[in-house]
């Protein structure tokens, strides 16, 4: 192998890796895309955990994330947590859904729109994968899987420590 074909090769190698992170995942239903669903390593006894993720409409046309569910939990329910004129957190479960505007991202994370997962039947280990169904009012379902965190983690890369923004009994 000569020495320019093996330069090429490793160039080729190095863009490749540069191209997306080694920790995004995404899944497609119709026009929509789900990014990098993840959630947080729960501590044992835990009976809930946090999901999020972004879902980007690629289409012209609104759609809504209408419900989730798992096998990791009794019951998985779309919540949003605002902060209330006196400074108290709020959080309530969505009914209805939630839109996606067309050319829009839906982010679902800490403090905001998330989903809760209730009922855990085992708890949520780091580096472990989850597998859940999304359903959409027009792109119908979609299974995609949750990658688990650290406990406390704020993006799923397992790349932050001691950054705990809250912890739901």
């Amino acid at each position: 192998m000569s020495f320019s074909l093996i330069r090429a090769a490793a160039f080729a190698l190095a863009a490749l890796s540069l191209s997306a992170p080694a920790f995004a995942h995404e899944f497609e239903a119709g026009t929509l895309e789900v990014v990098h669903p993840w959630s947080r390593a729960t501590p044992a006894g835990a009976k809930v955990a946090g999901g999020f993720f972004k879902v980007e409409n690629k289409g012209d046309a609104p759609d809504r994330l209408l419900s989730v569910a798992s096998d990791v939990a009794e019951k998985a329910q779309i919540h949003e947590m605002t902060m209330t004129a006196e400074g108290m957190a709020s959080m309530n479960q969505v009914t209805g859904g939630v839109e996606i505007a067309p050319g829009a991202t839906l982010e679902l994370k800490p403090g905001s729109y998330h989903v809760m997962f209730i009922g855990l039947k085992k708890p949520l280990v780091e580096g472990e994968k989850f597998k859940a169904t999304l359903n959409f009012e027009k792109a119908g379902t979609v299974e995609v899987e949750f990658v688990v965190g650290p406990l406390g983690g704020t993006s799923g890369h397992g790349e932050e420590q001691g950054h705990n923004h809250g912890t739901m009994q």
